[in-house]
């Protein structure tokens, strides 16, 4: 099926680009909004798969706008927030609120079409460069602090799943990571969420860094170790 989306964001030569680009990619772009206001009507109106979300926008901002279209309940568009990592607590705030994942507005055409498959098909997206730096400054953990009881359900493997989760990489990535099948990585995923009690994966990394858990410092384990 097509992918439907719609594109908030302030500026019109940037809605125009990210319009020119989706809809080569076979994304039919059913709506434009260039502030959070409008992006909440348009979305309710349109029901599209996936908003492209601004953070900063007049009037209502994009984590204003987000937070309301995922407590609606009643719209199933996800949320991909867009940012050029001028203001991250907005970027951080928008995640709390519940939106699929970020990605950085100098990300390729090509990074950008396959975040939208992703966010569309019920994944999450972090964008790898930035999700350890935004995270750890806004989360500020400690370095000593006791992991939250949650943590300790997770099994040694699910653990390292937690630790290739909090570096961006997909599904596909963590099944090579750990060198199983992507089956096999997915029902880890599934297992870390519920044991977690979050939403997705972008809640999840959340989580880990909230807890002081230190992916960049876990030597993930292969199946061949």
């Amino acid at each position: 099926m097509t992918i439907r989306a719609v594109i908030a964001d302030d500026q019109p030569l940037m809605r125009s680009a990210l319009a020119v680009i989706l809809a080569g990619n076979g994304i039919d772009v059913v709506g434009e909004a260039g502030s959070g206001d409008d992006a909440v009507a348009v979305v309710q109106r349109s029901r599209p798969d996936v908003v492209l979300m601004d953070v900063r926008m007049p009037g209502r901002d994009g984590l204003s706008a987000t937070a309301e279209l995922v407590a609606g309940g009643g719209v199933a568009t996800r949320v991909l927030v867009l940012t050029t990592f001028d203001h991250d607590e907005y970027l951080y705030g928008a995640l709390r609120a519940g939106a699929a994942g970020f990605l950085l507005k100098n990300s390729t055409p090509e990074e950008l079409v396959r975040a939208v498959q992703r966010v569309a098909a019920g994944e999450s997206v972090l964008d790898p460069a930035v999700t350890a730096r935004v995270l750890a400054r806004y989360t500020a953990p400690s370095a000593t602090a006791a992991p939250a009881d949650a943590l300790l359900r997770l099994t040694e493997r699910e653990q390292d799943v937690l630790a290739l989760l909090s570096r961006g990489l997909t599904n596909v990535e963590v099944a090579a990571a750990l060198g199983v099948g992507e089956a096999t990585a997915k029902t880890h995923v599934s297992h870390v969420l519920t044991k977690l009690g979050v939403r997705d994966r972008v809640q999840a990394v959340i989580f880990a860094y909230e807890v002081g858990f230190a992916p960049s410092d876990r030597r993930v384990r292969s199946s061949s170790d």
